[in-house]
């Protein structure tokens, strides 16, 4: 049996893990994404023979095409999911509340992680580093604040009172 108030000092902190899991977690994932596993050698077995079976015909010049197309679909869409959950953390931090200053912070953190994971990739002998990609991770993080934004709309704002209501003022 616990200590009474012992309880109550976990709380926050497992509260506060709840919220940021998803998001280191999906970091990894980013992280192993990178590794000489996700090379473009490796994946293009995949996609071709994917490609290859859903689409006969294709010459070599279209599988290389669509395989390429998926890699930077990839990395777009591994940057959205990325955005939408550092946005997630930071919107349970701050009871439901999310500023534009929140969304900043999480596009700012997914540009920094995806220059880090480009400079990661240069020390991958398999792998390359290149600005298009972390040019495409950005517009993958612009799209995940945008659908956070659209989703999280009606939800409870910054300028909403303790009540949950909308004061008669805002702040200046």
């Amino acid at each position: 049996m616990s200590r009474p108030g012992t309880s109550s000092l976990r709380h926050p902190a497992t509260e506060h893990l709840r919220s940021w899991l998803p998001a280191l977690l999906w970091a990894c994932a980013i992280f192993f994404f990178s590794t000489d596993l996700f090379s473009s050698d490796n994946t293009a077995i995949v996609v071709g023979s994917l490609f290859g079976m859903l689409i006969p015909g294709l010459t070599g010049h279209d599988v290389e095409l669509f395989h390429g197309l998926v890699r930077k679909l990839g990395h777009f869409t591994e940057y959205f999911i990325f955005t939408v959950l550092l946005a997630r953390a930071l919107r349970k931090e701050n009871r439901g509340a999310l500023s534009m200053r929140h969304y900043l912070i999480s596009l700012a953190v997914a540009i920094l992680y995806a220059v880090s994971d480009e400079f990661h990739q240069t020390f991958v002998p398999s792998r390359s580093a290149t600005v298009v990609d972390v040019w495409i991770d950005t517009c993958g993080g612009i799209a995940g604040i945008l659908w956070s934004h659209l989703r999280n709309r009606g939800k409870k704002s910054a300028w909403r009172n303790e009540e949950g209501r909308i004061p008669d003022r805002l702040p200046p």
